[in-house]
């Protein structure tokens, strides 16, 4: 777990540049939160009372607020406005265009929304960098169980006595997405700083999913042989798979070279016996084909190994021979022992509590750059509407009496 030697003292690479973010869910508010790691000052944009996913699940069972959301919006600042007025409208827009060479940057997946459209904003400043978070490139709405159905992995995950689609659990398209959008926002601002040029930037979902689909050759696989066999928990084209011991606790256990293999055998004490397999097979296991050809039946042999032994003598014998492994977890398990994970972090989330945080994993100079928690809902308004646009007391008085800020 980071402790405070851990964390880095130096400026972050991102100190300075600010970013409007106007977005929910995952996709645009996870760019946000990996900007802000990086140093950015990312300022969240909600309509008064909270966007969409204010309420998210997982609450907390002390206090019923969105684990979700404070998760996702950590060393961000918070501003709420009422977006449908022309008034509250106009702020956004304000604060999304503001002056200054690190300025001028939003994160939205408001689509469809003419008021925020690019021409809006560029016509406001010229140099506006502006990145869109959409669910499909012509427009239409998706979010990652759809689309991930739509790209075929849900064919090819699950067990193999069954040809129902399983989904995934975790927002793997999400996530990509996100990356993709602080890789773009990065990009845009480099070829500002350059060359003066703004940018709108559009990023569909769908597309993120079909691309990394694309990139791992199945689609090109399945034009020439068909889609490919379920493997249930066998890993793809080599060997890998997972296995009970006594205790039943499961392990996985991974060969994807010829020293992993001789690994594994060396551990089970099953060279000798994988050698003459081999022999009367006519196979070679320090291949990924040999291996992955014969899964089941490797599979079969060490079987027993495992379940003979207790989880902690497995452990061990894995260790000691070098084998590529880890253990089966809960969730609950991890949060019992968050020490076992160096990148996580307690922290103390006001209104919820003490909560298991990350640090960002990329870790800069050789240390961890730590974390923050998130704002309450609209708690920066204020300052931030003064700071930026230079609004006096009176002005946010009047705006608050009209209802366009809480």
């Amino acid at each position: 777990m980071v402790d405070e030697t851990q964390i880095t003292s130096a400026p972050l690479p991102l100190d300075g540049i600010r970013i409007i973010e106007f977005a929910s869910f995952v996709a645009g508010p996870s760019a946000g939160m990996s900007l802000a790691q990086l140093g950015a000052d990312v300022i969240r944009v909600d309509p008064i009372g909270g966007n969409a996913d204010v309420h998210r699940w997982p609450l907390s069972t002390r206090t019923g607020r969105s684990l979700y959301w404070t998760a996702l919006n950590r060393g961000k600042r918070s501003v709420t406005l009422d977006v449908r007025s022309e008034a509250g409208r106009d702020l956004l827009l304000a604060l999304a265009t503001a002056p200054g060479a690190d300025a001028g940057i939003v994160v939205d997946n408001a689509v469809g929304r003419d008021w925020l459209a690019y021409d809006a904003l560029r016509g406001r400043r010229e140099d506006v960098i502006a990145v869109r978070v959409q669910g499909r490139a012509d427009g239409g709405a998706a979010v990652d169980y759809t689309v991930n159905g739509a790209t075929g992995m849900a064919s090819l995950t699950g067990p193999s006595y069954t040809e129902d689609p399983v989904n995934h659990v975790l927002p793997a398209w999400d996530l990509l997405c996100g990356q993709q959008v602080v890789t773009s926002v990065l990009a845009a601002l480099r070829r500002r700083d350059r060359t003066g040029r703004g940018a709108l930037v559009e990023i569909a979902l769908a597309d993120v999913a079909a691309a990394a689909v694309a990139d791992l050759g199945v689609y090109t696989e399945a034009a020439e042989r068909g889609d490919r066999v379920r493997h249930g928990n066998h890993m793809y084209g080599s060997f890998g798979v997972d296995f009970a011991t006594a205790d039943g606790d499961r392990v996985m256990i991974v060969a994807l070279t010829p020293r992993q293999w001789s690994a594994i055998g060396a551990a089970t004490g099953m060279t000798e016996v994988f050698a003459s397999l081999a022999e009367s097979l006519g196979v070679d296991f320090a291949t990924d084909e040999g291996r992955a050809t014969h899964r089941l039946v490797i599979e079969a042999l060490l079987k027993p190994w495992f379940a003979d032994r207790s989880t902690t003598d497995v452990h061990a014998a894995l260790d000691a021979a070098g084998v590529l492994w880890g253990p089966y977890r809960t969730p609950a398990q991890v949060a019992a022992d968050p020490a076992s994970q160096p990148v996580l972090a307690l922290l103390d989330q006001p209104g919820v509590g003490e909560v298991i945080s990350s640090s960002p994993p990329a870790r800069f100079d050789a240390k961890y750059s730590g974390t923050a928690p998130a704002p309450s809902l609209g708690d920066d308004t204020d300052a931030i509407l003064a700071e930026v646009l230079r609004l006096d007391d009176g002005e946010l008085a009047r705006l608050r009496g009209g209802g366009v800020i809480a």
